[in-house]
């Protein structure tokens, strides 16, 4: 079984320290790191070594002409440059409580694929919640259908 740690933190130092010390515990284990904040994302994203960055996209608002997803050009060459896959956070879509809700987190997961389509980044689908876990076939599926390239579907 694979050892994966989530640290999900508001605040660089704390997130920094988080992520050393599971390292220091086991160099293998792979870090996910989650946060509100874009840029604790990018700071965390430039110097630290982390395996998959998982962007929340619930609590976020859009502009009237444009979406805030999360995730642009910036984000994805350093995401690139430093092997960083993309995570996309299962339990908002399933847990979503009204339709409209659950189209704008659809449309801005919809955005993320295509930047990461753009620079050839590696996405993954990932359920903190286990009853939201779903089969490899239903996510590639979901992931073609939002615009995912085939090639980069095969990684979820």
């Amino acid at each position: 079984m694979k050892k994966i740690t989530i640290v999900q933190e508001d605040n660089f130092d704390k997130a920094r320290k988080k992520i050393r010390e599971e390292l220091k515990k086991d160099p293998s284990k792979k870090i996910i790191f989650s946060s509100d904040n874009d840029e604790l994302n990018r700071k965390i994203l430039e110097k630290e070594k982390i395996n998959l960055l998982l962007i929340n996209l619930n609590k976020r608002k859009d502009k009237q002409k444009q979406r805030d997803s999360g995730f642009n050009q910036v984000l994805a060459k350093i995401a690139k440059k430093n092997k960083i896959t993309i995570g996309i956070n299962l339990d908002e879509i399933i847990e979503a409580k009204t339709l409209k809700q659950k189209s704008e987190i659809l449309a801005r997961i919809k955005q993320n694929i295509k930047i990461c389509n753009k620079n050839k980044i590696k996405m993954k689908f990932i359920a903190t919640n286990p009853k939201n876990n779903r089969n490899l076939h239903d996510l590639k599926s979901l992931g073609l259908v939002l615009g995912m390239h085939t090639s980069i579907a095969k990684y979820l």
